[in-house]
């Protein structure tokens, strides 16, 4: 998760996959230090369109712009990121282990 505005990364979850109510508990986490965004830009994957997450930024009055299918550039900065992680992380270590793969990734 990126701050569009600063371009800090606020989370990088690494785990097998993400439910809507893990984002929803890593969003509820960012928003106890940072405060609540005034609107989340997302691409649609099915975590992030899930009845967990609509119900989520219903109670917290918190805009939510999903990305036009196949235009991966409306949300460059984070594609940008994903590529660099991939690239200089992720394509560099045989992760053995979730925990591993944790300590490696936030490092």
């Amino acid at each position: 998760m990126v701050d569009d505005r600063t371009r800090e990364c606020l989370a990088l979850v690494v785990d097998t996959s993400l439910s809507g109510r893990r984002v929803a508990r890593e969003l509820d986490r960012i928003i106890e230090s940072r405060g609540k965004p005034l609107m989340i830009l997302s691409h649609s994957g099915t975590e992030l369109a899930s009845h967990a997450i609509l119900r989520w930024r219903k109670e917290r009055a918190v805009e939510w712009h999903y990305i036009a299918p196949g235009k991966p550039q409306q949300n460059g900065f984070v594609e940008s990121l994903n590529g660099r992680l991939r690239d200089e992380c992720q394509n560099e270590h045989l992760f053995r282990s979730l925990p591993a793969a944790r300590t490696i990734i936030e490092a």
